[in-house]
Order: C-alpha cells, then sequence, then structure tokens
C-alpha cells in the first residue's frame, strides 16, 4: 500500500467532519459514563461497560483536539508555513483515536443488551459486530 500525500484543504475538510463526528461520539460515551455511576446490574459487566465508556471519551476528546490542531494549520491565513510533516503526529494520534473511539463505542453498544438478558445481550453484540464490518467496509 502507498502513501498518499493529501492536498492540504482536503485534510482540512476531513478533519471538520472527524470533529464532528468525534464531538457527537463523545457526547454519547460521556452520557453514558454519567447515565452509569448509580446503574445497578451485573457488578462485573458494568465495571467494564464503564471503562468502555471512559476510553471512548478520553479517545474522542484526543480525536477532537488532534483534529482541530490540522484544522488550524491547514485554514487559510495560518500565520506560520506548513509542511506535511508538521501535520504528521496530529493525523496518526487523531485518526488513531477516532477509531479507537468507534471501537468502544460498539463495544458498550455491543456489551449493554447483556445488562437486560441473555437474548438481548447476542442481539447487541451481533449488531455491534455487524457495524464494526460495515465501518471497515467503509474505509476500503
Amino acid at each position: 500500500m502507498e502513501f498518499v500525500e493529501l492536498p492540504l484543504g482536503y485534510v482540512n475538510k476531513l478533519a471538520s467532519q472527524i470533529i464532528s463526528i468525534s464531538a457527537l461520539l463523545g457526547g454519547f460515551s460521556l452520557t453514558v459514563l454519567v447515565m452509569l455511576i448509580d446503574r445497578d446490574g451485573p457488578k462485573r459487566l458494568m465495571k467494564n461497560i464503564f471503562r468502555l465508556a471512559a476510553f471512548s471519551t478520553c479517545a474522542f476528546l484526543v480525536a477532537i483536539f488532534g483534529m482541530t490542531n490540522i484544522l488550524m494549520m491547514t485554514t487559510e491565513g495560518f500565520p506560520f508555513p506548513v509542511e506535511d510533516s508538521d501535520i504528521a503526529f496530529p493525523r496518526l494520534a487523531g485518526t488513531l483515536a477516532f477509531f479507537l473511539g468507534i471501537i468502544g463505542v460498539l463495544g458498550i453498544v455491543s456489551a449493554m443488551g447483556w445488562t437486560q438478558s441473555k437474548g438481548l445481550g447476542i442481539f447487541t453484540t451481533i449488531i455491534g459486530g455487524l457495524s464494526l464490518v460495515f465501518i471497515l467496509a467503509m474505509l476500503t
């Protein structure tokens, strides 16, 4: 696979989209985190869902700040010259955090059904797995 240099205008728009999606999904995972503080359920499972929610929230925050850095550097009028190497680390960190956050949110969706019943747990696990497959398919 060959690395393709992307035009800065495209990187700017992509960063903007990732910021929006990360803010939405980060808010969702933060809401789950807050809602789980006093919730009863299987102790071990609830701890793991809480961990996934905390992980997803933090991952989306990293993605937001990494992509905001890129957005600022690729916006017309930025006061310093920008090279591809300047945005390499924020791009890598932001993209990785974004995908880890998505995996975390899908983990939350998959695990939440198990707090209610075995049947619902199987259903939500299948839905979460299929969603991951479709998301990965859309990336190729």
